[in-house]
């Protein structure tokens, strides 16, 4: 499983038809939101690679399922999201893998 700390806003640079297809709250208690849903899109712009390089975009289409933590504060706004998706599978998808 992959974690990242915020949202899903990184994969817009190289996937700018990214879509959340279904995202339904699954548990909610106290400060604590709980998601289940699906990311889809397509790898058609260079993907920074962290280290100051690119990878080309594959074409490949994407389908994830996904699931998402969200901590909110007392004025009912979001301070964190944590995002869970199987990484390999998606790397497998893009071509990465």
């Amino acid at each position: 499983m992959s974690q990242l700390g915020g949202s899903v806003a990184w994969l817009f640079a190289w996937a700018p038809n990214l879509k959340i297809t279904s995202h339904p709250v699954r548990v909610a208690k106290g400060n604590l939101v709980s998601a289940v849903g699906v990311f889809k899109g397509t790898f058609s712009r260079p993907m920074p690679d962290g280290k100051g390089g690119v990878i080309s975009p594959t074409g490949k289409s994407f389908a994830m399922s996904m699931v998402t933590v969200g901590i909110f504060n007392r004025h009912g706004t979001m301070d964190e999201e944590f995002l869970f998706y199987d990484q390999l599978a998606f790397n497998q998808q893009i071509g990465l893998a």
